[in-house]
């Protein structure tokens, strides 16, 4: 989830574009251990030595730029990318650390000028995620963004667009933005966060989206931010919002029962063929109501509930439901509560 770095992304493995601190590092520990082997010391790193003779394909992976250090800043680091790689063939692009040290919150403006700049080198970027950082580097409420719909503007193909991080609510603090007046190639969109702002959630369904198959959100807990409610999703809920949406994540949510039930009346799951709710807090007290939904949504391909607080017997009863329907749902990773009614979601702070 975000314990480890992405290994894959859009269908493609992903390759990291070293730092210089890091590519330093690599011939550093292998001259060593060439040294202690008796054999000759590389001088280049593997992805390196394949780009130089041409093995690695620039669109055959996704490329992870980060920095490993802060000896190299971000601006020339992207610079350097653009210069070694042949990026009019880049198709995926996986960003992690920006500059932030730990303890320290630089938002993503640097970052996305950056990319906003260097958008004439990558005429064939089709799928970024910005944020692949691990709690370990950096807790995800800490992860501090900005606007987002100009770099969206300057990449109007890009079809999959994932965020991780919204941004804290102290005075000054820059957060997630991303009302998009038109984008017409969008079909995949992933806000991943602790607590995802409703004043977010409502620019997305007002934005022009009309390709979008894909929406998943982490709504989170309200300390940090996650105050979206029904109301908030009702242009969607309703069916009126982003009609071609056939995928729904409304994830990692303390509130799961809450969208069990409001789902179960929209008219817009009658149109979904696969739906997430996964990463949340259902319990024992959702059931009932999970299972007079059954009918509501005995038509999706797939329904994800893993990471609940249903007890054993409890989550066998929610899957023999739902396969008598025929439709698959998942109900592994169960919880325990640490004492009555206390429910956490999987990603808060």
């Amino acid at each position: 989830m975000i314990r480890e770095h992405l290994t894959e992304y859009a269908g493609l493995p992903v390759v990291e574009f070293l730092d210089r601190d890091a590519e330093a590092h690599y011939l550093r520990e292998a001259a060593y251990s060439a040294r202690r082997n008796h054999v000759e010391a590389p001088t280049s790193t593997p992805h390196r030595e394949r780009m130089d003779k041409a093995e690695l394909a620039p669109d055959s992976v996704a490329w992870r730029l980060r920095l490993s250090s802060y000896t190299e800043e971000l601006v020339p680091y992207l610079a350097r990318f653009v210069e070694e790689v042949d990026t009019s063939r880049v198709v995926a692009l996986v960003i992690g650390d920006w500059g932030f040290e730990e303890g320290s919150d630089i938002s993503s403006r640097e970052l996305r000028d950056a990319l906003i700049a260097h958008a004439p080198a990558l005429p064939a970027l089709r799928s970024l995620f910005l944020g692949d950082i691990t709690f370990e580097e950096n807790e995800i409420s800490w992860i501090q963004h900005c606007d987002m719909a100009p770099l969206l503007a300057a990449y109007p193909h890009l079809e999959e667009f994932t965020v991780r991080g919204v941004g804290e609510t102290y005075a000054g603090a820059e957060r997630l933005s991303l009302h998009v007046p038109e984008h017409g190639a969008l079909r995949s969109l992933t806000l991943q966060s602790g607590g995802l702002p409703a004043e977010v959630v409502r620019q997305v369904l007002t934005s022009g989206l009309p390709a979008l198959q894909r929406l998943e959100l982490w709504l989170g807990v309200e300390d940090y931010g996650g105050d979206a409610t029904p109301d908030d999703l009702a242009p969607l809920l309703s069916g009126e919002a982003l009609p071609g949406l056939g995928h729904l994540g409304l994830r990692n949510s303390s509130r799961t029962g809450e969208w069990v039930r409001a789902l179960a009346q929209a008219p817009i799951t009658a149109r979904l063929s696969s739906l997430d709710l996964s990463l949340g807090t259902l319990c024992e007290d959702d059931v009932e109501d999970l299972l007079a939904a059954v009918p509501a949504f005995s038509h999706l391909e797939r329904l994800d509930l893993h990471h609940h607080y249903l007890g054993e017997e409890t989550a066998e009863r929610v899957r023999a439901a739902f396969a008598r329907a025929g439709a698959e749902v998942d109900v592994s990773d169960r919880q325990e509560a640490r004492q009555k009614d206390d429910y956490y979601p999987a990603v808060g702070e």
